[in-house]
């Protein structure tokens, strides 16, 4: 059974199960889902189509949905519909999507690691004239610079498999989504110093978890134990995890013509992700600035960063 088979039998299965239960939820609010018309494609392929374009190495969605797809997966997809419809239809299934990417996390096995990342909407130039996402995002900075978009808060393990994510506009501070992202963390947690902050360290470790970051120039050192010295300098770890997404999915580009079709295309990369056959890992031996089965689509061809 090819990878492709296997994502979409995993899609497939998930959604036969989340469908049902969305459906029925939607009735006891009183905002009943609308029905496919028949002979569309189905959200399970929808769905494989928005994950399959981050494994890819395709730049443009349009160009994906239109040549590449009828060319090389013209006969997994039969059903295909044009590629307007095919846009109303991925932003359709954004809910059982984001669902799906719930499900493909991990809980913390004691060691995570945390950091955040920019995601430009725009050039700083064209910031004054940007207009799809002119009341969401906002101005940000971080060690290269001035940006304008939005902030992706990732916790990942030690195996680089996915706890946790949020995302927030550009200048939402990191202490503060941490809060949002430690229900499925235990035991220690590695940041950088912009999670410096006692009262929070204070709070997590009533939950069980131990906040441990660097400190800053002007504060006094705090005694580590060799091993969380060590964690501490593996913590490049979770930037190779958000450089790996950054150049083999397209989580960020400028592009976007919707808020929705933004969100859609940001959880799409990080389930393409959690697909990855060989993840960065603290235990791995290989460099983990190499990609050796990133691509579903061609699994046996190695990409190199």
């Amino acid at each position: 059974m090819d990878m492709i088979t296997i994502l979409f039998c995993s899609i497939d299965d998930f959604c036969k199960w989340f469908m049902p239960l969305w459906e029925q939820m939607l009735l006891e609010e009183g905002n009943p889902k609308k029905s496919q018309r028949d002979g569309t494609m189905s959200p399970s392929e929808v769905m494989t189509l928005l994950v399959l374009f981050h494994q890819s190495n395709q730049r443009h969605f349009k160009g994906f949905y239109t040549h590449y797809v009828p060319q090389v997966l013209g006969g997994a997809f039969p059903k295909r519909v044009s590629y307007q419809r095919f846009v109303e239809l991925s932003q359709s299934v954004m809910i059982p999507l984001s669902a799906y990417l719930h499900s493909r996390r991990v809980n913390s096995r004691g060691i995570a690691f945390i950091d955040s990342t920019p995601l430009k909407v725009c050039h700083n130039r064209r910031i004054s004239h940007h207009k799809t996402f002119a009341n969401l995002a906002q101005r940000g900075k971080n060690s290269i610079g001035w940006y304008f978009g939005f902030k992706l808060h990732l916790v990942i393990d030690d195996t680089g498999e996915l706890i946790s994510f949020f995302l927030t506009a550009a200048n939402f501070d990191d202490r503060k989504g941490l809060r949002a992202m430690t229900q499925f963390i235990q035991g220690k947690l590695y940041g950088d110093k912009g999670y410096i902050s006692k009262a929070l360290k204070a709070t997590l470790k009533t939950q069980g978890i131990e906040l441990i970051t660097g400190v800053r120039k002007n504060m006094k050192k705090e005694s580590l134990s060799e091993f969380d010295t060590i964690m501490l300098k593996k913590r490049s770890l979770i930037e190779t995890v958000i450089g790996q997404l950054k150049s083999f999915t397209q989580i960020e580009h400028t592009r976007h013509c919707s808020v929705l079709g933004f969100m859609v295309n940001v959880v799409a990369g990080l389930i393409a992700y959690t697909w990855k056959l060989h993840k960065p890992s603290l235990m791995s031996r290989i460099n983990p600035k190499l990609d050796d089965g990133f691509n579903l689509l061609n699994p046996s061809q190695p990409i190199f960063i």
